[in-house]
């Protein structure tokens, strides 16, 4: 992620992946099982369903999203 300060340099803040992974561990396991009882509900193969899901998270890298608003801005780039 990186933020731009009017006439300066950018600053870049680095977010470790695995701290985030253990903390919103919880949520996931939640969204999980939503996931599998909405796949039951509606009938989907889960087996696709992950398989698009994981498709989908593998397609991410080189990913940029440039938010900007007033004289901030906010550039996460997924690598």
């Amino acid at each position: 992620m990186k933020t731009t300060r009017h006439n300066r340099r950018p600053i870049r803040i680095w977010i470790p992946v695995l701290p985030v992974l253990l903390v919103l561990s919880p949520l996931i396991v939640l969204a999980v099982g939503v996931a599998a009882v909405a796949c039951l509900v509606y009938r989907v193969n889960m087996l696709r369903a992950l398989g698009s899901g994981w498709r989908i998270v593998s397609a991410l890298p080189g990913t940029r999203l440039d938010v900007e608003h007033g004289r901030t801005a906010v550039l996460v780039t997924i690598t």
